[in-house]
This record gives C-alpha cells, sequence and structure tokens, in this order.
C-alpha cells in the first residue's frame, strides 16, 4: 500500500503533508509532518500540481487559501474540526458591534468562512507574539478561550473578548488527570498544549504548541516527560528519541478526527483525486488576507 501510495504521489506530482497527530503510519508515506504553522507554509511554498492533506477540514481549506492555483485535497473527506464550528460568521459580527475598537484574532482552527471576518489569524505557535504586534487595546480571540485566555495573561495590558469555543479533546483533560500521573513520575516535567484548560496549563512545566512541546522534550534534560496533548505526540517523541521516558497524560487524548486518514483513503484519494477542496472566489480572496497575515509575520 505504502509503494503505491507513493508510486502515485509521483505520477500526480503531488505533495502529502500530514499533521503531527495522524497516524504513523500516515507519517511514513508524506512529504512533511508538521503542526499547523508549519503546515499552512509548506502549503503556500509548494510548487507541485497537487496538495494533499493529512488532516482535517480547516487545515485543507488553509491550504488552499495560501495557494490556490493548486489543486488541494483533503485524505479523508469525513475530518473535521468541532472547535471550527464553534464559532460563526454572524457571531463574529455580533462581537465586532459590540466591540468596535477591538481586532479580531482568529486561530486557524476555524473555517474559511470565519477567517474571512477576521483580522489576522494566528496559531498556538504565533498566538502571543501576534496579539503583542497589534496596535489595538482590545482583542476578540476566536475561536478557543483557553489559548485566548493563556495569551490574556501574558499580555495584561490588552481587554479580551471570547465566545464558549474550545477543542473538545484539551478542554476535557482536569487537574485531577496530571496529579494521578504526577504521582507515578514526581520527577517528570509536565508539558501541556495552551489548549487545554488554564488551570491545567497553570501546573505545567512547559506551555507551548505541539511543535514547542516536541522541541522542549527533546532538549530537557528530565529523563521523564508528561505530554499533554494528543496521544501521537508520545509516538512522534518515542521514534525520535530512546533516551527518556515519554508518558502520554491520560489516554483519552485521542483526536478522532485526525484519525479517520488511512492509507487506503490516502491511495483512494491520490487515484480519484478527491476531495477536492473549493472556496468561492469572494470568499477566498476575504478568507486569505488574515491567513498570508500571520504567514507575513513569521
Amino acid at each position: 500500500m505504502k509503494q503505491k501510495i507513493l508510486q502515485l504521489k509521483k505520477e500526480k506530482n503531488a505533495l502529502i503533508l500530514a499533521h503531527y497527530y495522524q497516524l504513523p503510519e500516515i507519517w511514513d508515506v508524506a512529504d512533511f509532518v508538521g503542526d499547523s504553522f508549519d503546515l499552512a507554509k509548506k502549503a503556500k511554498e509548494a510548487s507541485c500540481d497537487i496538495i494533499v492533506f493529512c488532516g482535517v477540514r480547516f487545515m485543507a481549506e488553509s491550504a488552499k487559501l495560501l495557494n490556490s492555483t493548486r489543486k488541494v485535497l483533503l485524505a479523508a473527506s469525513g475530518a473535521g474540526c468541532p472547535m471550527a464550528d464553534m464559532v460563526t460568521p454572524e457571531q463574529v459580527d455580533a462581537l465586532r458591534k459590540r466591540h468596535p475598537n477591538a481586532a479580531v484574532v482568529c486561530y486557524v482552527n476555524s473555517t474559511a468562512a470565519v477567517k474571512a471576518k477576521s483580522d489576522i489569524c494566528c496559531t498556538s505557535s504565533n498566538a502571543l507574539q501576534i496579539i503583542r504586534s497589534l496596535p489595538n487595546h482590545e482583542i476578540i480571540f476566536i475561536p478557543d478561550q483557553n489559548l485566548g485566555r493563556t495569551c490574556a495573561e501574558s499580555c495584561p495590558e490588552k481587554t479580551f473578548y471570547y465566545i464558549d469555543g474550545c477543542c473538545p479533546i484539551h478542554n476535557n483533560i482536569y487537574i485531577e488527570d496530571v496529579s494521578n500521573v504526577k504521582k507515578n513520575y514526581p520527577d517528570a516535567v509536565f508539558l501541556a498544549h495552551p489548549e487545554c484548560r488554564p488551570e491545567v496549563s497553570a501546573l505545567a512545566d512547559f506551555v507551548g504548541s505541539t511543535k514547542q512541546i516536541i522541541q522542549y522534550a527533546l532538549k530537557t534534560s528530565a529523563r521523564k516527560v508528561i505530554i499533554g496533548t494528543e496521544q501521537e505526540i508520545v509516538s512522534w517523541l518515542r521514534r525520535l528519541d530512546s533516551t527518556r521516558e515519554y508518558i502520554p497524560l491520560t489516554n483519552r487524548f485521542i483526536c478522532a478526527d485526525m484519525k479517520k486518514t488511512t492509507l487506503g483513503g490516502l491511495k483512494e484519494a491520490l487515484e480519484k483525486e478527491q476531495e477536492e477542496i473549493f472556496i468561492p472566489t469572494e470568499l477566498a480572496q476575504a478568507a486569505s488576507l488574515p491567513l498570508e497575515k500571520m504567514v507575513a509575520k513569521g
């Protein structure tokens, strides 16, 4: 199966991009594995004929927005993001009306329609940097209130407004989960993703994006590392490094949508060139602007 995928990739001049949360067998056939920000940059730079995204829908949409002349395929058509569906364009309009001086900072885990209503996008790796770069003293942060509140703690000079949005997987982690693991691994460092509840992040030795968690884990002097994000990051770290013990915070850290991509589905996507991402021209023009601003800030 893997050889067939690699053959099809070559025949069709395709680039396979995969998120870290994908299954390990998907990593094996991908041209690049990364977090949302790095994947967005790779999509923008791509000169291939086809970009095949092994991730969720908003990621494939972002690839199309950043590189509109390429054919973009989502390898698993049913792979969505619950957080992205927690905010609507109408909610953004209402927030803007209530807070006319605020900048709308939109996490990339959002639909193209919501991005089109925003001033700038961000990822968990650059959210704080982007917020600090804005002259506005008021920030409407959508859709992830946990990431927004974590950023707000480092920006007390700004006023933040949120919607009731979150990643259901990260939001389902509690202080008790950390306490239970720390009892068994008292000498371990705990690394958390900012999509976790603020009270969980407050217990972490380090809070950062997926990529930043990986980088920290590989450099820490600690020999035991508790990973407070999706379980495949533990798999990825174990693949890279056998000198430390990597411990999942809980067995509930599974993004079911990320697991919808299979080798069979990826092969079929390449064979049939489906599911292709289409975004109406007017919407694409509006939604691409905040994404381009994000990428430009590095």
